[in-house]
């Protein structure tokens, strides 16, 4: 049972969790009570470790937690799966991926430390119990997993190099196990040696218009690069 406090949410943070309930109807009572507990767990964290700039924080749901889940859309965690979220920061895209998919387990990696912190206080808020918070590199980081997820902490091949051998070889989803990485602008360049990277518009599942530069690059495991 998740703890008394999920239930005595003050109204702010539910009204702003209606953008995430609007786009996931599916949820369940647990999962909106997290959603809408969100907030109040940044806003209190924030203000002794800022991890999240103010008006990032004021549109926390927007910025942050829908555009996490906007990996979601595209793809769905299997119970069991494991996932590594690379420079999590203050925890996106995790911790949205793992209110939204419970029985996956995720493991969010930064090498700053204060950032890991806030992490894992959110965590104990939420009591969550499918996330591991880890201070390190990534390339410290033992273990294989189905997919890592990343919302643009470098270009992709300085990225791919960072994950090298951290992704599984045999796939339990429909899509090949790979990276699913949260990104803007004109990727063009930056895919032109990635013969088999997807690019999803999130403008075709968001309709606000902070998405219409946001695209999720979905990169298989068996990549030229």
């Amino acid at each position: 049972m998740i703890m008394k406090t999920l239930f005595l949410c003050n109204m702010l943070p539910e009204m702003d969790a209606q953008l995430i309930f609007d786009y996931f109807p599916d949820l369940s009572d647990t999962q909106r009570q997290r959603f809408a507990l969100l907030s109040d767990l940044y806003q209190d964290w924030n203000q002794k470790i800022n991890v999240v700039s103010r008006k990032d924080i004021e549109e926390l749901y927007l910025r942050h937690v829908l555009h996490s889940l906007g990996i979601a859309k595209i793809q769905m965690f299997r119970p069991g799966s494991k996932v590594l979220d690379v420079g999590t920061g203050g925890g996106f895209p995790g911790i949205p991926l793992a209110i939204l998919f419970p029985d996956t387990h995720f493991t969010l990696v930064d090498s700053i430390g204060k950032k890991i912190k806030v992490v894992e206080e959110v965590v104990a808020g939420l009591q969550l119990t499918n996330v591991t918070a880890v201070n390190k590199r990534v390339e410290e980081i033992s273990g294989q997993f189905d997919f890592i997820v990343s919302r643009a902490v470098a270009s992709m091949p300085t990225f791919v190099h960072w994950v090298k051998g951290r992704i599984k070889k045999e796939s339990v989803h429909e899509r090949r196990n790979g990276i699913l990485y949260l990104k803007g602008g004109d990727l063009s360049e930056e895919l032109k040696e990635y013969k088999t990277a997807q690019i999803f518009d999130l403008t075709e599942y968001f309709k606000e218009p902070f998405f219409e530069t946001k695209k999720l690059v979905y990169l298989p495991l068996k990549f030229k690069g």
